[in-house]
């Protein structure tokens, strides 16, 4: 299947990353190379990219749309390693990050991928291959208590323990093997009302697995901190969210980071000391607009927040 995705807030990131041609630009979720792409024409032909996935398809299917410029590089790893990463590049700061957390309409749509419950294939959903906890791995060998966590923290799922209590009781009978053996299961374990909502019933368990198996949320707080920490003087930070998860952790790393005054208000100076390492850029968060969210339902949850770095 070619690799196929939309990017989501195209215009917005563009806009709110202050693109100057000459300087150093990070797209650490390079996908299929959409906002990559659009980035690069900004730098037109001065600057430098630098492009990250876990995902090697994603890598190839970015290197080849971006072949019309000699002034990328694509590395293999996650985001979340951005400090180690441009200390082997021998890059000390860059003027621009970009995360757009979503998974990919790709990673969705190509059955064997084992992301969605719409296309029956092996339970996977590794968004680097060569990791070695997948789908199955969690759903046939976590415990009870264990899926019961993941599904409430991590999916936001009402139904979180009757769900954990049929898929362990279904995998002492024969394992747990593919998608929609899984979907069964979690039907199976919902009561008749929950099958009639708007929203698949499968979804918030199938996010949870996910997030689990790449450890998306485990490593996003430090990604922030990170990221931040390897911008340049009004080097700015733009990240895209898609689940409130995700949201929440961003909008707290961000108010982290930004710091504030604790002395009572009535002090005519400031003697907490406390560290700023920049600015909120768009206090609430920046969505999709009517004309986008009709070619792409998709963007419906996402969520756009940008950091600036100030270095006093």
């Amino acid at each position: 299947m070619e690799f196929k995705h939309k990017s989501v807030l195209l215009n917005e990131c563009i806009e709110n990353l202050n693109i100057r041609p000459e300087c150093i630009y990070v797209d650490g979720t390079l996908g299929g190379g959409g906002h990559s792409y659009h980035i690069l024409r900004e730098l037109n032909g001065t600057g430098t990219l630098i492009g990250i996935d876990r995902d090697t398809d994603a890598i190839k299917a970015a290197t080849q749309k971006l072949s019309e410029f000699n002034n990328f590089i694509t590395v293999h790893d996650n985001h979340a390693n951005i400090i180690n990463i441009l200390k082997e590049l021998n890059v000390n700061s860059v003027d621009g990050i970009l995360l757009d957390l979503g998974v990919s309409s790709y990673q969705l749509d190509e059955a064997d991928r084992g992301f969605s419950y719409m296309h029956d294939a092996k339970l996977d959903m590794r968004m680097n291959r060569e990791d070695k906890i997948s789908a199955f791995e969690v759903v046939n060998n976590y415990s009870e208590d264990e899926l019961y966590r993941i599904f409430l923290d991590y999916g936001e799922e009402k139904y979180s323990k009757s769900i954990a209590r049929k898929i362990c009781k279904e995998r002492e009978i024969k394992k747990i093997e593919t998608t929609f053996e899984l979907v069964d299961i979690i039907k199976s374990a919902m009561p008749g009302k929950a099958l009639n909502e708007k929203q698949h019933p499968a979804k918030r368990v199938f996010q949870a697995i996910r997030i689990e198996v790449n450890q998306e949320l485990e490593k996003l707080k430090q990604a922030v901190i990170d990221s931040i920490l390897s911008l340049s003087d009004g080097g700015r930070l733009a990240i895209i969210t898609f689940h409130s998860l995700e949201d929440k952790i961003v909008k707290h790393e961000y108010e982290e980071m930004q710091g504030r005054c604790t002395c009572p208000k009535d002090f005519p100076v400031c003697v907490c000391n406390y560290k700023s390492y920049g600015k909120i850029v768009n206090k609430k968060p920046i969505v999709s607009n009517d004309e986008e969210l009709k070619e792409n339902p998709r963007a419906r949850s996402a969520k756009l927040r940008v950091f600036e770095r100030i270095i006093k």
